[in-house]
């Protein structure tokens, strides 16, 4: 039998890609700062996740736990300036059914009750603000693995107005994949295409086209990746405003990896390159 759809949000980016080439491959793993994790699972079903981030003078980071039992995992997260952020999943709640709650403390206004549905033929995901004036919010996918159409829109009803209403369609062929969104209220069309190569590597290229109706203004980015060996992945990314930008990540071992990444403006020559280092561990 045949799989369903991805979720809305999915449509554009390449979900079943080559191993260790990231499902968006122009934007995943860019960082131009200095960024440190460390994972550390556990088999009692408690898992530690630190995260740390140095941006110019500012150093940020949070500490996330994750605890599973049967189906139901809780998350808590805690940052640099004691903002504490709870997740609870229920996996299977209802057939095909996963809902999750979520709330930040100290913001009273933040709880939210989030449901995905998984069909064969659809993909359904709905989001309500748990507050007197709550935000709604709808996406759905329908079709299959291989093509795939569908939308998502938003509601405020404190302004009773719509904050977002987007489309989209999607083409998966285990080679290539194309798709066509009409974003930001209909007044952006963006087109985007992956493409495997597996000869004499393997490698993938793609290309992503914007177009704004308001201001007629076109934009484009195309990029690359390319398996080195198992454990070495090469990227790389060119934009029409100038900027080139490449990197590198090599897995030492299963899920902890180092990843350099630069990027240089061809239109402020003055400022130099961007360069970045992440660090990812995982015992």
């Amino acid at each position: 039998m045949d799989s369903g759809p991805a979720p809305f949000s999915d449509i554009g980016k390449r979900t079943k890609g080559i191993p260790f080439i990231s499902a968006d491959l122009l934007t995943k793993d860019y960082n131009f700062d200095h960024k440190f994790i460390l994972s550390i699972p556990s088999s009692t079903g408690v898992g530690l996740t630190a995260t740390g981030l140095k941006r110019d003078q500012i150093f940020v980071g949070d500490i996330s736990t994750v605890y599973k039992s049967g189906s139901t995992t809780v998350d808590v997260k805690i940052d640099t300036y004691s903002n504490v952020s709870t997740k609870v999943t229920i996996n299977n709640a209802l057939p095909s059914t996963k809902a999750a709650f979520s709330f930040n403390v100290p913001d009273q206004r933040s709880g939210k009750l989030d449901v995905q549905y998984l069909h064969h033929h659809a993909a359904i995901n709905s989001s309500i603000g748990l507050n007197p004036a709550p935000l709604l919010e709808l996406a759905a996918a329908f079709g299959n693995k291989d093509l795939a159409f569908g939308g998502e829109v938003g509601f405020d009803t404190a302004s009773a107005s719509f904050t977002k209403y987007n489309a989209g369609i999607s083409f998966n062929k285990p080679d290539f994949s194309a798709a066509l969104i009409l974003a930001d209220k209909g007044q952006t069309l963006k087109t985007s295409y992956v493409h495997s190569v597996n000869s004499p590597s393997v490698s993938e290229v793609a290309a992503e086209l914007t177009h704004r109706f308001s201001t007629y203004e076109n934009s484009f980015s195309f990029g690359s990746a390319h398996v080195v060996d198992p454990f070495t992945v090469v990227k790389t990314r060119f934009s029409d405003n100038g900027k080139v930008a490449m990197l590198c990540q090599r897995e030492w071992r299963p899920k902890s990896h180092i990843t350099v990444s630069a990027e240089y403006d061809s239109k402020a020559m003055s400022a130099g390159p961007k360069l970045g280092l992440a660090l990812a561990l995982k015992p």
